[in-house]
């Protein structure tokens, strides 16, 4: 059997982080003439480069496979506008962009971020994968091409004027499998005095937290500061500042120039930030390969606490079919036995079922009608959201179910006291 290989540096892979089983893929939703067909299964297994300390998944299909067609859209969360439109109203302000700069974003969805760039009268383009997304943003007028991003796609733009004055890629970083090609495109498309900003989730947090849902296939590595400097350093691209943001149970934000352009000045969040990751043991291998047994303890407590309430004759309903909610149930085992159903506000997924476990996608009404005890929130890091959203629980006594970092169950309306589940 080949050896796994790191994707920046090409040494090889022996160290696990974390080994989740076997797995599909987690936006490869069902319909219902699929279920009785076979489902392909993957090694979920995440690996630690000694080397780098980079984490990251053998890539089992194509880019390709996974996201020509993809069923998330950003535009369907409340939460991730009002955090579009604030990075929008603050990256104007601070860096004072306006109608004779060009802004692209990679990985633009739905249009759900450049639509507040467009509304300020600034030139606009996204570049997505997904063809079906892809269409959404351009009936929403916002200029979008349908090609995946890296060298190849970076010299078309070249050729035809397109450089980028602020380059944008939210959420991108870690579902990219050639990672070299891909901030070799950034450094081909973005200005000489060209700024970069992008998001991701935070290594540090996934850790701390004990996220291990957010590993699936579609994200190919996961990344610390200390580690993503170096990639970039690696292809003559500075960082000069970084944020910490609450988004997707903790991310960061880093701001990214050529590193030959003498502005902006390095931010002194840089180096808090190597200095924070060091204290938490994110340049020891060490820190890494016990992540383990934590996550190990997670599954039985919330098999624990299902067994229990399934013994009590209790209703568990779930709220939410994100990616990460697919990696938890097919890891736990957790299937129609144990949950009846979930709801998703996304009418693309509505009628569909999870893969794997194939419990079916509802309109969110369907908690009304039903009313079950227990709402589990898949996508823990909304749960403000959706227990706001589905306060009404409480008009039946039901509750919620959060499982990461732990499960807790919170009586709505939202006491200030939780209540752990032992």
């Amino acid at each position: 059997m080949a050896i796994a290989k790191c994707r920046f540096s090409g040494q090889p892979l022996h160290q696990t982080f974390i080994d989740l089983g076997m797995s599909p893929l987690a936006n490869a939703y069902l319909r219902a003439e699929q279920l009785n067909n076979a489902e392909k299964f993957y090694p979920l297994h995440a690996y630690v480069s000694e080397d780098t300390l980079l984490v990251q998944l053998e890539e089992f299909e194509t880019p390709d496979h996974i996201f020509s067609d993809y069923a998330y859209f950003s535009s369907y969360s409340v939460s991730w506008l009002k955090h579009a439109k604030a990075y929008t109203d603050m990256m104007v302000e601070k860096f004072g962009f306006n109608h004779h700069n060009q802004v692209i974003e990679i990985a633009s969805n739905d249009g759900y971020l450049l639509q507040y760039f467009l509304e300020k009268g600034i030139p606009v383009l996204g570049i997505e994968p997904a063809a079906n997304i892809a269409k959404v943003a351009q009936g929403r007028g916002i200029p979008s091409i349908n090609k995946f991003f890296g060298v190849e796609t970076a010299k078309e733009l070249v050729i035809q004027g397109k450089l980028a004055d602020l380059l944008i890629g939210n959420n991108v970083l870690a579902h990219v499998p050639d990672i070299n090609d891909f901030i070799a495109g950034i450094k081909l498309i973005l200005k000489p005095n060209g700024i970069l900003t992008m998001e991701f989730p935070h290594i540090l947090q996934l850790i701390q937290e004990n996220q291990f849902d957010t590993i699936y296939h579609e994200h190919f590595s996961y990344f610390s500061f200390l580690a993503i400097e170096k990639i970039f350093a690696a292809h003559n691209l500075q960082l000069f500042d970084v944020e910490e943001l609450p988004t997707h149970g903790g991310s960061l934000r880093i701001y990214a120039k050529h590193d030959h352009a003498e502005n902006p000045s390095i931010s002194e969040q840089v180096s808090h930030l190597k200095a924070k990751e060091i204290a938490a043991g994110l340049h020891r291998i060490e820190t890494y390969i016990t992540f383990a047994e934590k996550v190990k303890e997670t599954k039985h407590k919330l098999l624990n606490f299902l067994l229990t309430a399934k013994a009590e004759g209790k209703s568990i309903a779930a709220y939410g079919a994100p990616a990460k909610g697919n990696t938890l149930l097919n890891y736990c085992g957790i299937g129609k036995d144990f949950i009846d159903y979930t709801v998703d506000c996304s009418p693309y997924k509505q009628g569909l079922f999870l893969p794997g476990t194939h419990i079916p996608i509802f309109e969110t009404d369907k908690i009304r009608e039903t009313k079950p005890d227990y709402v589990l929130i898949l996508p823990w890091n909304l749960k403000e959201e959706i227990m706001e959203q589905m306060a009404f629980i409480g008009e039946w006594g039901g509750q919620f179910v959060v499982p990461i970092p732990e499960v807790k169950i919170y009586p709505s309306p939202i006491p200030d006291r939780l209540l752990i589940a032992s």
